[in-house]
């Protein structure tokens, strides 16, 4: 008798009888697939007409686009391959093989839908005591385009290219309905009529001596953001040729990415109630926006808010005081102090508001709270740019696109943390 187990890769049946038995009750495939549908997917069935083939079901194609940004699967390609190698993904497909066209397109069509689906798991968190607005940390972070920062062009010499082009073909439709073309391509007598010109020019007149003077002193009056504004307007404003929706945005050490901005709103479950893809290159008009986005997905609005120095501005501490949300928000010289112990200058600090909130995040609870924010809402940065392949940049173009594939990436993470803690 042999002390090996039976093996025959060629046997009749390699898939068990039974998936659950496999894979075991609490994987997050049968979770995905309860949690699906239990979601109202009327905005999926509307899009589509009467008249047509036959379709895959949408909750079909959201749970694998869910299970596979749970998993790390950006690509549509790389899903029709897991789909036929992949024991959770055939139970969730139940045995259809839907191929990279038909993924792509329900991906790039129901952006509206999906963003109803990220709301309506963040109300079933509710229902599951997950969500607690407590306290919510604000932030942002750059990811990058499907697009390469080599292929750019400026908006000046493209906009000066099309009307060249547009005046070319102008130029040969007339020319071609032109029975005299090339009518004044021999000079002939006109050439000598230059002779007659007298050789010797009189030299042009030039400026005197103390308005000279006068120019050059008021130039070197001009302060250095005088300079630098000249310089914004006068430096060319530069688009992708492949995504002329992404932006070249200033990341972590002073890099340049070209991509779009991702910024969520996390509560101290980490859980993500908020989220939104944008082109701005700094968030300090972004803070009210995440605010009422919480307050139209969870239904209120949270009781205090987290953010680092980059969601400051002054002219949004007092709305914000008035609606009752305590904020806690530093501005850049004060998280300097805060982050590495160097003391914020009092010089420039005259708003009261600015002196109120310095007062507030120096106090010990201050500090405590916002110490907490990092960890809040960094590790649900981590975990979607090193865990489920956001780290490499989206996969769509365009500022619509890039939102669906943020939201889709969104609501998996929701759905995985729910899963973790029910």
């Amino acid at each position: 008798m042999s002390r090996y187990l039976a093996y025959s890769p060629d046997q009749g049946s390699l898939l068990p009888p039974s998936v659950e038995a496999v894979l075991g009750r609490d994987h997050l495939c049968f979770f995905v697939h309860q949690m699906v549908e239990r979601l109202d997917l009327k905005r999926f069935l509307e899009s589509y007409a009467a008249e047509g083939g036959v379709l895959y079901h949408p909750s079909l194609l959201l749970k694998l686009w869910l299970y596979a940004y749970a998993v790390g699967i950006t690509s549509s390609r790389r899903l029709e391959q897991r789909v036929r190698e992949d024991l959770a993904l055939r139970y969730l497909a139940g045995g259809a093989e839907p191929d990279y066209w038909a993924l792509n397109a329900f991906r790039r069509r129901h952006g509206r839908a999906l963003n109803d689906s990220f709301t309506q798991v963040v109300e079933q968190a509710r229902e599951l005591g997950l969500r607690q607005l407590g306290t919510v940390a604000v932030d942002a972070t750059r990811i990058k385009a499907s697009a390469s920062p080599d292929k750019v062009v400026a908006v000046e010499r493209a906009a000066r290219a099309r009307v060249r082009r547009r005046v070319r073909s102008w130029q040969q439709a007339c020319d071609g309905d032109d029975p005299n073309q090339g009518a004044g391509s021999h000079v002939g007598a006109a050439i000598e009529q230059i002779g007659a010109v007298s050789a010797e020019l009189k030299p042009l007149p030039r400026p005197a001596r103390s308005a000279t003077v006068k120019c050059a002193a008021t130039v070197e009056r001009a302060t250095a953001a005088d300079h630098t504004a000249i310089a914004q307007r006068a430096a060319p404003v530069k688009r992708s040729l492949t995504d002329a929706d992404a932006r070249f945005l200033r990341s972590r050490g002073g890099r340049f990415v070209l991509g779009y901005t991702a910024e969520v709103a996390v509560t101290e479950d980490h859980l993500i109630v908020a989220q939104r893809v944008t082109q701005a290159g700094n968030e300090n008009d972004s803070l009210p926006a995440m605010i009422a986005l919480v307050a139209a997905n969870c239904g209120t609005p949270p009781a205090r808010v987290v953010a680092d120095s980059g969601y400051y501005s002054n002219r949004n501490l007092e709305p914000l005081a008035h609606a009752g949300i305590d904020v806690y928000v530093p501005d850049s010289n004060l998280a300097r102090e805060l982050n590495l112990g160097q003391p914020a200058s009092e010089r420039h600090c005259r708003d009261p508001h600015q002196q109120a909130m310095r007062a507030k995040l120096r106090s010990d609870e201050g500090r405590r709270i916002y110490t907490r924010r990092k960890g809040i809402v960094e590790p649900v940065f981590g975990v979607l740019k090193q865990q489920r392949g956001l780290g490499a940049g989206f996969r769509l173009r365009s500022l619509d696109k890039v939102a669906i594939e943020f939201a889709l990436a969104a609501t998996a993470y929701n759905l995985t943390r729910l899963h973790k803690l029910r």
